[in-house]
């Protein structure tokens, strides 16, 4: 695909980071996008801002879903029907994730499952709702994000990252998978499978904000001992603790999640535009696999150097988290 102009694209995760600058740099082009986010606000700013610079004839629609609801992502896929009036669609770009359920061992199980249901269940469902529009078109391609932890299942030593590397893992399988499927099954569609390194988005934040929005000064006494627990186990509270002890930690802890969120994001090596322009070049010039960023390409040659050694942290695993301990994806 050498152009996106005159094309018409999904993208989900719209409302910030790396699926905002796919949106505005495919209207830019010429694209028309139809871009969901759970964050209606978001969206509609994403919107607004594309449209701003497309070229005439542009349209770009936003959406409200929750693509780890199969139900939304199917109301979503009539919306954008309806509204495009469309048979078919040219990209799909399965963006949106989250960060979260780090241990398997001691987070909560619905931060965990809800972590994968978004990066997992998301692109599952997002592929089995829009596939059909794909195959409709005479030259599709399917664009599934991944990871860096899609291939190497850690942020370092001391640092459990289960539920977004599982994710993560499976997309790339599934994407490689893909590969044959759509060869034998539906030669028309191609699949890219994108693996971004550290990239300045707002998915700390915005992952805090959705495994947690709730105001600590509303929380019932049962909420408050369900915290307890995890409060206690990750050393953030000390027993005998007050009600009120809980909610002032739950509102320390936001404070500084929010501050390294911030860090994050205004300190990585590789801006979302700049991600967004990589993964553009890559889909127009037909690749399968795109690295996004220098510090995954160079962490997917330490780990294809020595497989075995990716998780000795008294050997290359070490060299890689240090290659990465400041600019690691989430």
């Amino acid at each position: 695909m050498r152009s996106f102009n005159q094309k018409l694209a999904i993208v989900t995760g719209g409302g910030s980071g790396m699926g905002r600058e796919l949106v505005l740099q495919l209207a830019a082009q010429g694209c028309s996008v139809a871009t969901c986010d759970i964050n209606d606000d978001s969206v509609a700013k994403t919107t607004a801002m594309a449209l701003a610079d497309a070229p005439s004839g542009v349209r770009v629609t936003g959406h409200v879903c929750d693509v780890s609801d199969e139900a939304q992502v199917l109301r979503f896929r009539d919306e954008v029907v309806r509204q495009h009036e469309c048979h078919h669609v040219d990209l799909v770009f399965n963006n949106a994730g989250i960060a979260g359920g780090g241990s398997f061992v001691t987070d909560p199980r619905a931060t965990w499952e809800r972590t994968f249901g978004v990066d997992w269940w998301g692109v599952y469902f997002c592929t089995r709702a829009f596939l059909p529009l794909l195959i409709e078109s005479d030259d599709s391609i399917l664009v599934n994000t991944s990871s860096i932890n899609g291939f190497w299942a850690s942020l370092g030593p001391g640092i459990p990252h289960t539920a977004y590397s599982t994710a993560k893992f499976a997309v790339k399988g599934f994407s490689e998978a893909l590969i044959e499927d759509l060869r034998l099954n539906a030669p028309q569609v191609k699949v890219a499978v994108v693996m971004p390194g550290h990239i300045g988005t707002d998915i700390v934040t915005n992952s805090q904000r959705i495994h947690d929005d709730v105001d600590p000064t509303t929380l019932s006494v049962d909420d408050l001992e369900a915290r307890r627990a995890d409060l206690l186990r990750a050393g953030l509270l000390v027993e005998g603790s007050s009600s009120d002890d809980i909610r002032r930690v739950i509102v320390e802890t936001r404070s500084a999640f929010n501050e390294f969120g911030n860090d994050f994001r205004d300190n990585a090596p590789l801006s979302a535009a700049g991600a967004a322009q990589i993964i553009l070049a890559g889909v127009r010039d037909g690749k399968w696999r795109i690295l996004v960023g220098d510090d995954a390409t160079r962490l997917d040659e330490q780990v294809r150097a020595e497989p075995d050694a990716a998780y000795d942290y008294a050997g290359v695993g070490d060299e890689m988290g240090e290659s990465i301990r400041g600019d690691v994806s989430l």
